[in-house]
């Protein structure tokens, strides 16, 4: 069984991390998620992407310990480069993604969310970065996106404490945009990731990567960055057709170009 399973529905990509009982990352499932994330980057077609877990426990529990059971400092750098690449790949990806998280999201499980672009947890979802119990720390982007997505206090609580966060904990500091009942993160996902699709795929891209910008520049350098960009889009056929099919109160028929 594959450990990831990718389905495309309409302009929409799922990855389904499939690896029972609880989801766990190994070095495979995150060079296969690096690859599917590449390939779908190429694949204009595809505006957003949806990752879960299977079955109604689990969304992923990270990595399998076992992998770090004889202080082997060799395949620990391995694994680190491993997660980091798949991980800041799936960052970086030009469309929309969008975690659902229909259970258990700790350590890994948890990065691969705080990866992606928005994410909505179901109620009886928890989340945490444990690596500290263990003597680890998270290696594949914890310490930053979760310090940029929630502050610096929550995040030393989560890290440094060890605290576990129910969903509606999660919503309150930021860590989830959305909370919905048990079974239903999946749905929710993918009607966020339709209305991605109403959007010029051109347009979503460079205001994406203008969002991000804030996270390693300062405002003084995003705002000219932003004026440029806006003038670059009228190079795009998107933008064209997107004012066209708005003056003549149609849908638009986006081209990602």
């Amino acid at each position: 069984m594959a450990a990831l399973t990718l389905e495309k529905r309409g302009h929409t990509a799922l990855i389904t991390m499939s690896n029972p009982p609880a989801n766990t990352w190994t070095k495979a499932s995150l060079q296969q998620l690096k690859q599917l994330v590449l390939e779908l980057e190429q694949d204009k077609s595809i505006y957003a992407l949806v990752i879960t877990g299977e079955g109604d426990k689990f969304f992923s529990a990270g990595a399998d310990l076992k992998l770090f059971a004889d202080g082997d400092k060799a395949v620990a750098s391995d694994m680190a480069r491993v997660f980091g690449d798949a991980f800041e790949t799936l960052s970086r990806f030009r469309g929309v993604s969008i975690a659902a998280i229909n259970g258990y999201a700790m350590g890994g499980g948890l990065e691969v969310a705080l990866a992606c672009d928005i994410r909505i947890a179901e109620l009886q979802a928890q989340m945490a970065l444990p690596e500290a119990k263990v003597g680890l720390l998270p290696c594949a982007g914890g310490t930053q996106n979760l310090a940029w997505l929630v502050g610096e206090g929550w995040a030393k609580r989560m890290i440094l404490c060890g605290e576990r966060l129910k969903a509606d904990t999660a919503l309150r500091i930021g860590l989830v945009e959305e909370v919905v009942p048990t079974g239903q993160a999946l749905d929710a996902a993918l009607t966020l990731a339709e209305k991605v699709g109403e959007q010029s795929p051109s347009a979503v891209t460079a205001c994406k990567h203008l969002i991000q910008q804030g996270r390693s520049g300062t405002m003084q350098g995003a705002l000219p960055l932003e004026r440029e960009l806006f003038v670059a889009l009228f190079d795009t056929n998107d933008q064209v057709e997107g004012v066209q099919a708005f003056l003549q109160k149609r849908q638009p028929r986006w081209v990602n170009g």
